[in-house]
């Protein structure tokens, strides 16, 4: 089967702006920071790196129309790892004085003359270093008061109660606003930071008809208020996705084809990133370790990082050791062409690091032209899973098991719901017989991908 394709890893680019590193909270930080990596140098490390982060925001939850709680955050924080050679130490402090400065340091130099050398405990090349910090887009403070929020988690509760008769009960629903300011910097003279906001709604029913109860919820993540779905829409979505569950049977044993839900698809394809991420690998605790250049997908599969998509949930200028992030396929032609590497893993494995210091960034594959209907054509007679549950993934042997709820389908239409299965493969196996992705990537999040249609999975019943 050939997959059609339809979207491109470099369809968006950052807009090519640089950060304004002179603004007034941005000073202070970097400030703090500057004292931070000073002191490391008068205690006698040899190389430094530290972060200060300072963040804010609320959080309104409403259940039955009443507001539940209102909670404020204001965190701050820093934390410093020195060498001394290739010996290392750590310590953090949410105090700023210039006590708790020089207190943290002395920590980790402390902690530094007791720790083992190792080969790969180091800074990365300072030639290495991002030389600018891209403006991501990535910050839009919402300007919304306590009542306003209250407002629209109520209208998201309300609209979800509306939504159906047998909506009966409710979990409530909440909307959070964030801010926030990261710099991160060391002894090359890398410093770079860059502000940031997350602002999020959800909703969460229940359902009853007879003898059957289901929960089910929704939400919506952005960066900018303006992109956030409408609050009425989160709460019927929640709404519609509960009442679908119910009247759920059990199924017989057997062996079919199974569709995922693109939001659990997604799940699939980070634990794909896990396996070849260097921490996995120079532990060989990976079901893909050796792989690299080895057909591990059908030949029609992309998979690809985003670093620098405009207001991306995961977008970042650069990596957790100040390398600059890029563009880059992890996966191309159904092969594995790159491992995701943080400096200290590369070196342990002998590699280059990738820039992937605190992950894959905005991580997608590339998807077909078949929406939801017509995956579900695809799929035939078989399960269109739609909820998993436990943690039944073993990384190191690949082996999947999982509970899972969803609906039995035949001649590609939903016959009735499906609960308290299990399916069960291993996925070297799924990946390898991933029949098709679907364009149906409708579901907020940093990892972008439609459904996953695998040829076929074990499916645990009566």
């Amino acid at each position: 089967m050939i997959q059609s394709l339809h979207q491109s890893p470099n369809q968006t680019r950052a807009t090519p702006r640089t950060i304004d590193q002179n603004g007034e909270q941005f000073a202070s930080l970097r400030q703090t920071l500057e004292d931070l990596l000073a002191e490391a140098k008068r205690g006698g490390a040899s190389a430094a790196e530290a972060v200060v982060t300072n963040s804010n925001g609320f959080e309104v939850s409403a259940r039955l129309g009443e507001v539940e709680t209102v909670e404020h955050t204001r965190d701050r924080g820093l934390g410093i790892t020195l060498y001394f050679g290739h010996r290392t130490g750590s310590a953090s402090t949410s105090d700023f004085s210039s006590e708790a400065v020089r207190d943290a340091v002395q920590r980790a130099c402390n902690l530094a003359r007791h720790t083992q050398e190792d080969p790969c405990a180091s800074l990365a090349a300072a030639e290495l270093m991002a030389k600018e910090v891209l403006d991501l887009d990535l910050n839009h403070p919402w300007a919304l008061s306590v009542d306003e929020a209250t407002s629209l988690a109520i209208a998201c509760e309300d609209a979800a109660r509306a939504a159906d008769s047998r909506i009966v009960n409710s979990d409530g629903a909440s909307l959070s606003t964030h801010s926030g300011l990261k710099i991160y910097g060391n002894s090359h003279g890398f410093i770079g930071g860059y502000p940031s906001t997350r602002h999020g709604i959800s909703c969460a029913v229940l359902a009853r008809q007879d003898e059957s109860m289901q929960r089910d919820y929704w939400w919506s993540s952005a960066r900018a208020a303006d992109d956030l779905q409408a609050a009425v829409e989160v709460g019927r979505e929640a709404a519609l996705r509960t009442v679908a569950r119910l009247g759920g049977r059990r199924l017989g044993t057997r062996k079919a084809p199974v569709l995922f839900r693109a939001d659990l698809a997604a799940s699939l394809l980070r634990t794909m990133a896990s396996a070849i991420s260097g921490g996995n690998l120079y532990r060989k605790s990976s079901f893909l370790l050796d792989q690299l250049g080895e057909r591990i997908f059908p030949p029609w599969v992309e998979i690809f990082e985003q670093p620098h998509l405009p207001r991306g949930l995961a977008s970042a200028p650069f990596d957790g050791d100040g390398l600059a992030t890029q563009a880059k396929h992890f996966v191309t032609g159904g092969e594995l062409k790159s491992y995701v590497l943080d400096h200290y893993s590369a070196c342990r494995l002998g590699l280059a690091s990738t820039a992937n210091a605190g992950g894959p960034r905005n991580l997608a594959i590339t998807m077909g032209d078949r929406d939801r209907d017509a995956m579900l054509r695809e799929l035939g007679t078989g399960l269109f899973v739609t909820e998993l549950m436990g943690q039944g993934v073993n990384m190191v042997t690949g082996d999947y098991s999982r509970g899972a709820s969803g609906f039995w389908v035949e001649h590609g239409e939903i016959q009735h719901p499906v609960e308290e299965v299990t399916i069960a493969g291993n996925l070297k196996t799924m990946f390898q017989h991933l029949v098709a992705v679907g364009k149906d990537c409708d579901y907020p999040g940093s990892t972008r991908t439609g459904s996953w249609l695998i040829e076929r999975m074990t499916i645990a019943g009566d």
